[in-house]
């Protein structure tokens, strides 16, 4: 069995990685048994589930080609309505578009963002702030005031996972109902709710009936326009069995464990291997700047840290962002743990302490980017894999040197070297408050 981690994909040349697992994984006889085959690990919950529904901007659901004459055809006719036979773009890409000259006729002018924290989660921290700041109107869904929704003109109130009823899927197939346990606070409202209150100011006739704002029905209308995964897993299938893996294709069909047992879903039933080249990253070290720098988590906090660093446990396990570096190379850098440095790429820098980590390579230096103050991404590399179109998180060249030149009050801080969009602090300090002032 393989697992792999966000380490694997996230370079130029992260498809071609993946091909080259699915290749090992092939040609070894590890696929179509139990206890094998290959796993990636996603970075957020329900990112099978997303994915399996079509949230990936060159696919209708069931990963069919937008570009598919056949598929196109079939939800046209399924939705009642003329589609775009042209890929999206990703969040990058959607970035650059942003920015784009007004001349350009597919600028983009404004954005409906929702569960996604960008202005600290993408590449290159002062683009992506800059091309947010751009907008000319931004509206943000969420359930705290993430740095994102600080530069928003309209933020919508959504639930939290326990306030809510829907489905996810994991990455093992397996399709989970969840049920609301509790209320959700003051006005914040279900995404569902949301959604088709702006679908019908809109002139939509989306109109979703039953309880929990349709989602039962919204359910049935995935599970067809799934029906080669899904057909077999009805919301009374979900209430009675609160789990069902797929692909399950009727009502008396168990789900399968394991696929890709007689055949693979190609023409001919068969896997078609593609080659995959050595491609080198797309900065490397130099002796302007030395290092390598790997962005991640860490087990404390998730992501971007807006609910994990509002978790007062998990605050005060991890409070302060390090960055971790090797014995050998602190030795060095003439440098101790604790010590404060400034990591400076071409995009930006940011001051941090460090931390003494024998698990990262020598010539390598870990952050996490889940810390506002010092933020990882304003210097990571916005360049894409030419195919999965996946930023390169995981690599860029860095240069370390000792002292912050940025430090704030608290001895650690972050900064760029060109101007970025003031954001509130995500987590109050005593005595302060996350209302807008």
């Amino acid at each position: 069995m393989i697992l792999w981690g966000m380490g694997v994909s996230q370079h130029v040349h992260g498809t071609d990685n993946a091909r080259c697992l699915i290749a090992l994984a092939t040609v070894t006889g590890q696929i179509g048994k139990p206890g094998s085959g290959l796993h990636p690990l996603r970075g957020q919950n329900n990112v099978q589930g997303a994915s399996d529904a079509g949230l990936i901007p060159m696919m209708f659901p069931n990963y069919q080609s937008v570009a598919d004459q056949a598929a196109h055809a079939w939800f046209e006719d399924f939705w009642k309505t003329p589609l775009d036979d042209q890929p999206g773009y990703t969040v990058v890409e959607i970035m650059h578009k942003a920015l784009a000259p007004d001349s350009d006729p597919h600028k983009i002018r404004g954005m409906y963002i929702m569960g996604e924290n960008p202005a600290m989660s993408d590449p290159d921290l002062n683009q992506a702030r800059h091309a947010l700041a751009s907008l000319e109107h931004l509206v943000v869904q969420d359930i705290f005031m993430t740095e994102t929704a600080w530069l928003a003109d309209v933020v919508l109130p959504a639930t939290a996972w326990p306030e809510k009823t829907g489905t996810v899927t994991n990455t093992d197939r397996m399709v989970q109902l969840g049920l609301q346990a509790i209320d959700p606070p003051a006005e914040a409202k279900p995404d569902l709710w949301i959604i088709q209150q702006i679908a019908r100011r809109m002139g939509l006739d989306w109109d979703y009936e039953g309880d929990h704002d349709g989602v039962a029905a919204v359910y049935e209308e995935m599970r067809q326009a799934m029906h080669a995964t899904i057909a077999g897993i009805t919301w009374e299938r979900l209430q009675r069995e609160s789990s069902v893996t797929y692909p399950c294709l009727s009502a008396n069909d168990p789900g399968a464990p394991t696929v890709f047992i007689d055949r693979f879903a190609t023409g001919d039933g068969r896997v078609h291997l593609v080659p995959a080249d050595i491609i080198p990253a797309n900065e490397r070290p130099d002796a302007g700047y030395p290092f390598v720098l790997i962005t991640g988590r860490q087990l404390e906090h998730w992501h971007t840290g807006s609910m994990t660093r509002r978790a007062v446990v998990l605050d005060a396990l991890e409070p302060m962002a390090t960055a971790s570096l090797c014995g050998a190379d602190l030795l060095a850098l003439g440098l101790t743990p604790g010590d404060v440095v400034t990591v400076r790429s071409r995009r930006g820098q940011v001051a941090i302490r460090v931390r003494r980590d024998d698990g990262t390579p020598q010539g390598a230096i870990f952050m996490p980017f889940a810390y506002y103050e010092a933020a990882a991404n304003l210097m990571t590399n916005a360049a894409l894999d030419p195919v999965g179109k996946i930023p390169e998180f995981k690599y860029c060249a860095v240069a370390i040197r000792r002292g912050g030149e940025l430090a704030a009050a608290a001895g650690y801080g972050a900064g760029a070297d060109c101007a970025a969009p003031t954001l509130a602090p995500l987590v109050p300090q005593k005595g302060e408050s996350l209302d807008p002032p």
